[in-house]
C-alpha cells in the first residue's frame, strides 16, 4: 500500500512539472509570432510645395499640391537597425501661379515667358516616373510599425508628362484651357530627400538640384516639397 502511494505521488509531481514547463514556453512562442518587421514596402506621400530661386517676375501661390506612390524593396544591413531600400514609383506635382499664366504652347519658340492673366486658377503639373533610394534607420527592428524611424536618400526622376491648365469664369460659364507639352521641361530630375517619424507616419521633404526648365528655356527655378509619408506594408 505504501509503495502504491509513493508511486502515485511521484506520477502526480511529474505531471505538474510537465504542465509548468508547457505554460512557461507559451509566452515565448507567442512572442516569436509577433516579431514580424514591416519593410515599408508601399510608400504614399501627400505633399505641398513650390519653386525656389524664383525671379521677381514669377509669382506663385503658397500651396501647391503633390502626390507620390512607390513600391520599395528593403535590404537589411546584417542584424543592425539600418537598411538600404530602392524602388519605383510615380510622382505628380502641381504648382499654382498667382495672377499669371505661361506661354507654354508647343511652337517653334525656344523659350517660355510668364504674363499677367485673368484666369481664376492656373497651374503647371509635372509627372515623373521616379526611382527612390533610401538609407534607413529603424529604432525597433523587431516590429517597424512602431518606434522611431528616419531615412535619407534621393529621387531620380524621368519626366513623363507636363501640362498647364487655366480655369476661368464661374457656374455654368466656367471653362478651362489646357496645354500639354514636355518641350521646355528637363527630362531628368535629381532630388535629395529626408523623412523622419514614428511608426507608420513620417514627415517628408525633398529639394531638387535640377532646374525645372531646360537651360535658356525659362527661369531656372527648382522644385521643393514637404508633407507626410504613410507606410506600414
Amino acid at each position: 500500500m505504501n509503495k502504491t502511494l509513493v508511486l502515485l505521488g511521484a506520477a502526480l509531481l511529474g505531471g505538474l512539472n510537465a504542465g509548468a514547463q508547457t505554460t512557461a514556453k507559451e509566452p515565448e512562442e507567442k512572442k516569436s509570432t509577433v516579431e514580424k518587421p514591416s519593410r515599408d514596402f508601399v510608400m504614399i506621400k501627400i505633399t505641398t510645395g513650390g519653386w525656389a530661386d524664383k525671379p521677381d517676375s514669377v509669382s506663385t501661390k503658397n500651396l501647391g499640391r503633390g502626390f507620390a506612390i512607390s513600391l520599395m524593396y528593403d535590404f537589411p544591413i546584417k542584424k543592425s537597425n539600418f537598411s538600404f531600400a530602392a524602388g519605383l514609383g510615380i510622382n505628380a506635382q502641381n504648382v499654382y501661379l498667382d495672377g499669371q499664366n505661361i506661354n507654354f504652347k508647343d511652337t517653334g519658340s525656344q523659350s517660355i515667358f510668364f504674363a499677367s492673366s485673368a484666369y481664376k486658377r492656373y497651374k503647371l503639373t509635372t509627372t515623373r516616373l521616379e526611382m527612390p533610394l533610401e538609407l534607413r534607420f529603424f529604432g525597433n527592428n523587431k516590429n517597424r510599425n512602431v518606434g522611431f524611424k528616419a531615412a535619407v536618400g534621393a529621387n531620380i526622376g524621368l519626366t513623363i508628362g507636363s501640362h498647364t491648365k487655366g480655369v476661368s469664369g464661374s457656374g455654368g460659364s466656367k471653362y478651362s484651357d489646357k496645354v500639354v507639352t514636355r518641350r521646355f521641361i528637363q527630362q531628368w530630375d535629381f532630388a535629395p530627400t529626408m523623412r523622419i517619424g514614428y511608426g507608420n507616419f513620417s514627415v517628408y521633404g525633398s529639394y531638387s538640384l535640377t532646374p525645372l526648365f531646360k537651360e535658356n528655356a525659362g527661369p531656372q527655378v527648382v522644385q521643393y516639397s514637404i508633407g507626410i509619408c504613410l507606410t506600414g506594408l
